[in-house]
């Protein structure tokens, strides 16, 4: 048995969360004889490279998006649209045309911007009717279609639900970025960066640390354990993807038509 010791930082864990779900069973199947959503969300940007093969401005891979130290909108004139991918080719549907198609062999992969130790994911709504989540949950459990949420260990919180209570649009009093509620999903299976690992090479990741300075801000550290070849196969592959590109964000222009407390 072999240990090693590998940081990650924010970007670098979303490429490898989504090499991990590009080679979920469920996800391969759909690539052949399926459809897959892929919601939007900066996680999903890295998600759509891998299982279209094409590079994506993931910055607007997105609506709503936590970036200048608080939580907004990407402005919806550069907005890249979900993309519906049918039997592996970029679909002329939108994901709310594809939802109504989906049945038990499709995928709808949405990520989130909380997890707790219990895998339940919190994903923040700035829309009264609950967003993208709160329009496709229903269908996606009802139908028994595969639901998929990536998400960091940098989100990693300690209760979802006991957030979930305290939120809520119109809850909340002051807000620097827009209030939200947040939406706990109970269902489902969690990507985090140690699952892809676990997956992806059939060894233990524990997460070890967690943290950093500059771009290695949000990071975390893991210790990988077992077989020899595996380790070193992993550690390898690791080395490769450090150096992904630090994502920036892109935002509304302030103040806007639903001005937070930042400009109060």
């Amino acid at each position: 048995m072999k240990k090693a010791l590998v940081t990650l930082n924010v970007s670098e864990s979303k490429r490898l969360i989504a090499k991990s779900v590009a080679k979920l069973p469920q996800v391969k199947s759909a690539i052949k004889n399926g459809m897959i959503v892929i919601a939007g969300g900066t996680t999903n940007g890295y998600i759509a490279e891998e299982l279209t093969g094409k590079k994506l401005n993931k910055e607007l891979y997105t609506a709503g998006v936590v970036c200048q130290g608080r939580g907004c909108i990407t402005p919806e004139e550069e907005r890249i649209a979900p993309i519906v991918l049918d039997k592996g080719k970029i679909s002329d549907l939108s994901w709310v045309e594809a939802l109504d198609k989906l049945g038990k062999d499709d995928v709808f992969i949405k990520g989130g911007n909380a997890v707790d130790i219990n895998n339940n994911v919190g994903i923040m709504v700035a829309h009264p009717q609950g967003g993208t989540i709160g329009a496709a949950l229903g269908t996606v459990i009802a139908r028994g279609v595969h639901l998929i949420l990536p998400v960091g260990l940098e989100k990693l919180i300690p209760s979802v639900h006991q957030a979930s209570l305290v939120g809520g649009i119109e809850e909340i009093d002051y807000s620097l970025g827009m209030p939200v509620g947040l939406v706990p999903v109970t269902t489902g299976q969690v990507i985090s960066e140690t699952e892809a690992i676990n997956r992806l090479y059939d060894i233990e990741a524990t997460p070890f640390a967690a943290g950093g300075i500059g771009a290695s801000q949000g990071s975390i550290s893991m210790l990988l354990k077992g077989e020899d070849t595996k380790v070193s196969q992993a550690f390898g592959d690791l080395k490769e993807i450090k150096g992904e590109k630090e994502l920036k964000g892109t935002k509304q222009k302030c103040p806007c038509r639903r001005p937070c407390s930042y400009f109060k």
